[in-house]
């Protein structure tokens, strides 16, 4: 191409004053003359041709998204999906250790593929840096939504008192999807590859729901049935989520419920048991393996889902580029840790290559749940009943069961085995937030920038505010990038508690979380 003839891609949802089309872009042309003029290529993507006669330096042109709280948002195209998920196994500091049968021998591939979609297993085994993703889950994941924006919290970074010049904070807008979380990506992944080995449908389980919904609706577009096992709490906290998985056809149960053997040991003793995702992934296992043509899926914890997440990441990595910006802090809320991995993966990357040393990263959890930050490193069942495979994982073991906090979707006793082994290595961290703080996070992001955020994601927007406010009082600077993993309006509730003044916080004991500890499977790794 001619020096003097570049061309840049311009888009349409922002305001330009010289042009039907929007401009994202601050342009630094140095030309004696030139010409501008707009035209569509032949993949329907608008382009800007800029024609003049070249300078001494043409390769100072340059282009940047022009990030302001008139223009707070970095979009990109539909054709900007990745076309590939990022796999973080080849970088990790040592191999994963492989899902383990109650014999202590590694779960077989025909015994995995009995549970979930032969696809999602072999992605789970791969060593490749990068997996494709079918093109028809790429136009499944544009009608949901995505790319999704990466927004700039301008109005937030004020109310708390910070320099937005020192101290930036950004986040990717999950909540955008259909279902209104990340829980997408990996529902219409998990949804397809079922579908192309002849699968009748899935059997899950929900906390909050956002996972049961993303399912529900995946399936839905497949033709496939859904059977949800939702945990008691958030099932009687969350109707309107209850409704949306029922909208998109899928069968829904509280758990524990009456109508499997798990559930009946639970529920004969107490009726109204509260459940835990522990107890409800035990029925989903049980129905899926006792329903023929069904299949397991799993929202989070697997390796294969967390892979399916990195869309977020990947994405956010482009944005971020575009406004010239590093982040120096990376955060989640993690309950299983799906939508932390999704975000920071592609990242974390770049700290064991050596290329971001000093890239900081931190999953948030509840005081009331927090498996990262007081579990045990160590092989545990993921499910109550024991039915499930045996993982390396941090957890507050099996036999767990989670005070009725309203964030249902971290109500969970361990973390993903990827997170669980890059936070024994130090390379990620993890810190607790109370219940009423989290609140109080979300209704300041609903003042603030507009959207009022799921009970989950209120955690670590808290928990942003606290190290953008520490930054800022040490002189710092910062940029802070974190993942807005879903919106709270089937949250009602909790907000409606925490301003009728009932909401309270809750802090596991340390002594029962000692006793939930007591009964970790024994697993002697040197025969693995």
């Amino acid at each position: 191409m001619p020096s003097e003839l570049r061309y840049f891609r311009i888009q349409d949802n922002l305001r330009c004053n010289t042009s039907a089309y929007s401009f994202t872009a601050i342009w630094n042309i140095k030309f004696a003359s030139f010409q501008i003029s707009s035209n569509l290529n032949i993949d329907g993507e608008k382009r800007m041709t800029i024609q003049g006669k070249k300078n001494s330096n043409p390769e100072e042109i340059y282009r940047e998204v022009n990030i302001s709280p008139i223009s707070n948002r970095v979009l990109l195209n539909p054709n900007e999906i990745p076309k590939e998920w990022f796999n973080i196994v080849p970088y990790l500091p040592e191999k994963p250790f492989p899902a383990l049968l109650a014999n202590n021998k590694p779960a077989s591939f025909e015994i995995m593929t009995q549970l979930f979609p032969t696809e999602c297993v072999i992605q789970a085994g791969s060593q490749e840096e990068y997996i494709p993703i079918p093109t028809k889950i790429r136009e499944l994941y544009a009608l949901c939504n995505r790319p999704t924006p990466l927004q700039r919290a301008f109005q937030l970074e004020k109310a708390i008192g910070v320099d937005s010049d020192r101290v930036k904070i950004y986040f990717k807008c999950e909540f955008v999807s259909p279902t209104g979380s990340h829980k997408t990506n990996t529902a219409i992944a998990q949804s397809y590859y079922a579908k192309m080995e002849g699968t009748k449908g899935f059997a899950t389980e929900t906390g909050a729901g956002q996972w049961g919904s993303a399912l529900s609706m995946a399936n839905t577009m497949m033709g496939l049935n859904t059977k949800v096992f939702q945990v008691r709490a958030s099932y009687n906290d969350k109707p309107g989520r209850r409704v949306m998985m029922q909208n998109f056809g899928a069968e829904l149960y509280p758990s524990p419920s009456n109508i499997t053997q798990t559930g009946q040991k639970f529920y004969s003793k107490n009726p109204d048991h509260p459940g835990s995702l522990g107890i409800a992934i035990s029925e989903a296992v049980e129905t899926a393996m006792t329903t023929p043509r069904y299949k397991y899926a799993l929202g989070s914890v697997l390796d294969f889902v967390l892979l399916h997440q990195t869309v977020i990441g990947l994405e956010a990595k482009i944005q971020m580029s575009k406004v010239g910006e590093t982040p120096t802090i990376i955060m989640g809320s993690i309950g299983g840790g799906s939508n932390f991995a999704g975000l920071s993966f592609p990242y974390i990357k770049d700290k064991l290559t050596g290329d971001n040393p000093n890239l900081e990263f931190i999953g948030v959890e509840p005081y009331a749940c927090p498996s990262l930050s007081k579990g045990k490193y160590t092989w545990d069942y993921g499910d109550s009943a024991k039915m499930a495979p045996i993982v390396k994982m941090y957890s507050l073991g099996a036999n767990f069961i989670p005070p009725t906090v309203h964030a249902g979707g971290l109500r969970y006793h361990g973390a993903a085995p990827l997170v669980s082994m890059l936070k024994n290595h130090k390379i990620i961290d993890s810190v607790m937030v109370h219940q009423i703080k989290t609140i109080e996070a979300g209704i300041l992001m609903a003042r603030t920038e507009g959207i009022l955020p799921a009970v989950e994601t209120n955690h670590v927007i808290a928990a942003v505010i606290d190290k953008a406010v520490e930054a800022q009082e040490n002189g710092q600077k910062s940029t802070i990038l974190f993942n807005f993993s879903g919106h709270g309006y089937f949250d009602t509730h909790a907000y409606e508690s925490y301003h009728a003044g009932t909401l309270v916080d809750y802090e596991y004991p340390d002594v029962a979380i000692q006793q939930a500890m007591k009964d970790f499977p024994d697993i002697d790794e040197s025969i693995i």
